[in-house]
This record gives C-alpha cells, sequence and structure tokens, in this order.
C-alpha cells in the first residue's frame, strides 16, 4: 500500500462575525485558498483529481455541493471533481482522512483535502433550522426521539463534562487565557505567517487591506476580563469567552502519495502515519476525542509520550482538559499556538486548519510526530497522527 504525505498546507486567517471576512462570499473564500495552497508549491491544477471539501453547514450559500463550486472559483480545470463532506466540526478532517485513503489505495494520486465555513453568512445549524422553520421537518426522527427524548445540545455536553471532570470555572477562564495568550505571542513572533494566505478586504471607509491575522484573538485578556463574561447558563461554568469563537474561514492541505510527488516534483511537509474515527455518546457528546486518541496510537503502536505535539480543537475549554486528563497527556506539549477559543472555530475547515497549525508547529520546533483531534456534534471524534519528514 501507497503511504499518504501532505505536501502544501494553509488556511485563511479567522475573521470574527461579521468582521474582515464577512464580505467574502464562501464560495469564493474556499476557493481562493485552495488556489493559494496549490500556488505555494507550484502545484500543476491539473493534476489534482478530486477536491474533497468539508462544511458543517452545507445550505444556502454554502449548498450544491460547495467542494465543486470552490473548485470552480477557484479557477481549476472544469475536469477536476469536487464533493462536500459533513462529519460536522471534524469535517474537514475527515476530508483529509478520505483523501490520504484513496492516495494510500492508488485509486487518486493527488488529492486536496479542504475545508470551509462562513458563519456570518450561513450561521450555525442554518440548514436545518431554516427547514423545520418553513415546515420541512426536523432530523428528531420518531426512532431517534425513543433512543434520546432529550434534544442533543453541545452546550450542555461541556457542562457535563466538566462537571464529569471537575473542572471550575476559573479552571476553564484560565485555560481559555493561556488560548489568547499564545496565539498572541505566536502571531507577533510570525509563527502563523508561513501558513496564512493574505486575502483582501475592503474595510467600511472604502481602504483596501491585506487580512493576514486572526481576527479574535484578544492579546490583551485578563482572568478578570473573561471572568466578567456571563454564563451561558445560571449557575454554569461555560461562557462565551471560554468556548471557541464563531469565525468565519478556509484551509486546505494536498494529499499525494509517491507517484503523486512525482508527478508534481514536490517535497513531503509530513506523512500522515495513522486515521482513526469514531462515535461515542451523543449526549455527553464532547469526550469522544479520548477514546479517538487511544484507537489511533493503539493502531499506530506508539504512547501518548511518543508524541511531540497535540492539537486538540477548544470547541469549549473542558475538552481539552478533559482529553489531557484521560490521555495522562503533558500540557505543555497541547495547542502550543493557541486554539480556537483564540483564534476561531470556523466548523468545517477546523480540522484542515488544525493539521495546518500542527505540521509549521512540528517544523518550527523541528519535531517528529503529532496528534490531531476534534470532537463533533452527535458524539463523534476524528483522531490523526502525522509524522513530519
Amino acid at each position: 500500500m501507497s503511504q499518504a504525505y501532505i505536501v502544501a498546507a494553509a488556511r485563511s486567517a479567522g475573521g470574527r462575525r461579521g468582521g474582515r471576512l464577512a464580505g467574502w462570499h464562501p464560495v469564493d473564500l474556499a476557493g481562493a485558498v485552495v488556489k493559494g495552497m496549490l500556488d505555494k508549491v507550484d502545484a500543476d491544477p491539473s493534476l489534482v483529481e478530486d477536491v474533497i471539501m468539508g462544511c458543517a453547514c452545507p445550505g444556502g450559500e454554502q449548498g450544491a455541493n460547495i467542494g465543486r463550486m470552490a473548485a470552480l472559483a477557484a479557477g481549476l480545470p472544469e475536469s477536476v471533481p469536487g464533493t462536500t463532506v459533513d462529519r460536522q466540526c471534524g469535517s474537514s478532517q475527515q476530508s483529509l482522512h478520505f483523501a490520504a485513503a484513496s492516495v494510500m489505495s492508488g485509486i487518486q494520486d493527488v488529492v486536496v483535502a479542504a475545508g470551509v465555513e462562513s458563519m456570518t453568512r450561513v450561521p450555525m445549524g442554518l440548514p436545518w433550522t431554516l427547514a423545520e422553520k418553513h415546515g420541512f421537518g426536523t432530523y428528531r426522527s420518531p426512532g431517534l426521539n425513543a433512543r434520546y427524548p432529550k434534544p442533543f445540545s453541545q452546550f450542555v455536553g461541556a457542562e457535563m463534562l466538566a462537571e464529569k471532570y471537575g473542572f471550575d470555572r476559573e479552571t476553564l477562564d484560565r485555560f481559555a487565557l493561556r488560548s489568547h495568550q499564545l496565539a498572541a505571542a505566536a502571531t507577533e513572533a510570525g509563527a502563523f505567517t508561513e501558513q496564512i494566505l493574505p486575502l483582501e478586504v475592503t474595510l467600511e471607509d472604502g481602504s483596501v487591506v491585506q487580512h493576514v491575522s486572526d481576527e479574535g484573538i484578544r492579546a490583551n485578556s485578563t482572568l478578570e476580563s473573561i471572568g466578567g463574561v456571563k454564563l451561558l447558563q445560571e449557575g454554569g461554568r461555560i461562557s462565551a469567552a471560554n468556548a471557541s469563537q464563531i469565525c468565519d474561514g478556509a484551509s486546505a492541505l494536498l494529499v499525494v502519495n509517491e507517484n503523486g510527488l512525482k508527478r508534481l516534483g514536490v517535497q513531503p511537509l509530513a506523512r500522515v502515519h495513522q486515521m482513526s474515527v469514531l462515535g461515542h455518546d451523543p449526549v455527553i457528546m464532547l469526550e469522544a476525542p479520548i477514546p479517538a486518541s487511544q484507537m489511533a496510537l493503539k493502531k499506530a503502536g506508539l504512547s501518548i509520550s511518543d508524541i511531540d505535539l497535540y492539537e486538540v480543537n477548544e470547541a469549549f475549554a473542558p475538552v481539552p482538559l478533559a482529553w489531557l486528563q484521560g490521555m495522562d497527556a503533558d500540557p505543555e506539549k497541547l495547542n502550543v499556538n493557541g486554539g480556537a477559543i483564540a483564534v476561531g472555530h470556523p466548523l468545517g475547515a477546523s480540522g484542515a486548519r488544525l493539521m495546518t497549525t500542527l505540521i509549521y508547529a512540528l517544523k518550527d520546533r523541528g519535531l517528529r510526530y503529532g496528534l490531531q483531534t476534534m470532537c463533533e456534534a452527535g458524539g463523534m471524534a476524528n483522531a490523526t497522527i502525522i509524522e513530519r519528514l
């Protein structure tokens, strides 16, 4: 069986809701990042055999198979197909898994794995809430209701997770502060420069600028300012300040096998070492990254001590904190350049965004193994282990 290599990785800087990327149609946003990623290695677009696009809310401007629409908007040859993957927050991490499996099998040699979400233009949950509003029903079927009478809620799940692992609000807020501090330091040090593709935006005053920095990072955050944000539910622990930020963004990876390396004439950044995905309790919902990571490590014949850096998506602060506890992992290796609490969580784009950040963090530090995982609505998680080359 062939190996799967990542030869290019890029992302947009995150845009706050209603912020700098609000004027970008998600099809064009995804297309620009795909094109820019290919340009980084001077890849011939005609060699791309598929574009697999993650999107958690594929409706409205993100409907009609945004993977294909983005490939066309990117200017790729009409012969390049595209498809859309919805595994909720893990959509573009699953895109990577599908792309890697395809090139490892030899069915294809060169595949783009990408993701996009404009949470400004297509608010979270819009495709199904809008359908229900207009009388077209709900995903809550009689069979599902019989097994799980209460609707699934990530917010309830986050509170349940915090309670199960014994995290009080101050612990969560301290982790949120860490995320902003690390992301601000990484930005100041230029750690994101090589991975971010500049995008042109027009400001309210008519001036045109390049969007090159994650808009959600609050370098001046304090424990007091984070602690002053209203809780999402009375008596709870979760607030908007210790949860991921609503965000607009796109990300892309170029995945190839040995034939692809030869055809493109490029050197790999990393090798996909192991991929896992599993389902878990859909009620607590957010605990799945722990068993998914354990599965990936077992299949890879590695232990957590063999992994040099971890990227665990900061959907809510208790998720990475519970993961650290459940994995008995080193907190100094976790999200070393901050995470979604600071840079934002553009749902379907976050998987490839985390992988891009992980690859460059390993590269900057001269390290070998990285593990990426993230919780997903419905109680699922993907876990990916890579080896930097």
